[in-house]
């Protein structure tokens, strides 16, 4: 079974890929699918919105022929990482207690 991946969370993961290098659409996608079900199709409008809001900026560079547009992130875009790391952390600790305590959240 796998679990609905959530805008914010693929937004958090992009953000992560693209923090460790400056990389291009295909490869996100591939380093993406490492972890979750994501397509091209999928990736590219988070790409947009992200870079619509400020989040991330980019550059075509020639290969093989054919302009590539690289992704970078931005000082914005690190601030909103890091935002969604804490929340992740906390979201995660709440999931945990339910499922593998039994439901135990302020113990």
């Amino acid at each position: 079974m796998t679990f609905p991946v959530s805008a914010a969370l693929l937004d958090a993961m992009v953000l992560s890929v693209v923090s460790g290098e400056e990389t291009y659409g295909y490869k996100i996608t591939q380093e993406l699918c490492q972890a979750v079900s994501v397509s091209e199709s999928t990736l590219y409008p988070v790409l947009r919105r992200l870079q619509k809001s400020g989040c991330l900026a980019t550059y075509d560079q020639a290969f093989q022929g054919r302009n590539r547009r690289y992704y970078k992130i931005t000082s914005q875009g690190e601030e909103m990482l890091a935002q969604y790391r804490t929340d992740w952390t906390t979201y995660k600790s709440s999931v945990e207690k339910i499922l593998f305590a039994g439901g135990i959240i302020n113990g």
